[in-house]
C-alpha cells in the first residue's frame, strides 16, 4: 500500500525556518517526481517544488526560488524541503505527491497519483 508521510510543520515568525519531511513507502517501483504543494485558505493547491528520483533534477516555483531547497534521500526514502526566510504568505497545508512515470513539476494536480495527508505551516509574528 502507498503511503506517504508528512512531518515538520509548526509556527514560526517571519524570517524564520522548518524543514519538513516527506516519507514515502509501498511503492512496487520507485516513483519518478516527487513533490511539495500547498495549499492556503481560499486558494488553490500550487507546486511549490520537485525533485526527480532519476537524476535528482529540482525546479522550483518562482516564489520560493532562493528560500526554499528541495532534496532527496534515497536510502531513506524522504524528500525534505528546507525552508528559509519565510513569509506570511507562506502559511499553507503542505503536501508531499507522487508521479510514478515521468518528470512533471506542474500545477496540474491530475499528473500526481498519490498524495500525503499534509502538514500545515504557519508563519506569524
Amino acid at each position: 500500500q502507498v503511503q506517504l508521510v508528512e512531518s515538520g510543520g509548526g509556527v514560526v515568525q517571519p524570517g524564520g525556518s522548518l524543514r519538513l519531511a516527506c516519507t514515502f513507502s509501498g511503492f512496487t517501483y520507485k516513483p519518478y517526481t516527487i513533490g511539495w504543494f500547498r495549499q492556503a485558505p481560499g486558494k488553490e493547491r500550487e507546486a511549490v517544488a520537485c525533485v526527480s528520483n532519476n537524476d535528482d533534477s529540482t525546479e522550483y516555483a518562482d516564489s520560493v526560488q532562493g528560500r526554499f531547497t528541495i532534496s532527496i534521500d534515497k536510502v531513506k526514502n524522504t524528500v525534505d524541503l528546507q525552508m528559509n526566510n519565510l513569509k506570511p504568505e507562506d502559511t499553507a497545508l503542505y503536501y508531499c505527491a507522487t508521479n510514478s512515470y515521468y518528470w512533471y513539476c506542474g500545477g496540474d494536480l491530475k499528473y500526481y497519483e498519490d498524495w500525503g495527508q499534509g502538514t500545515q505551516v504557519t508563519v506569524s509574528s
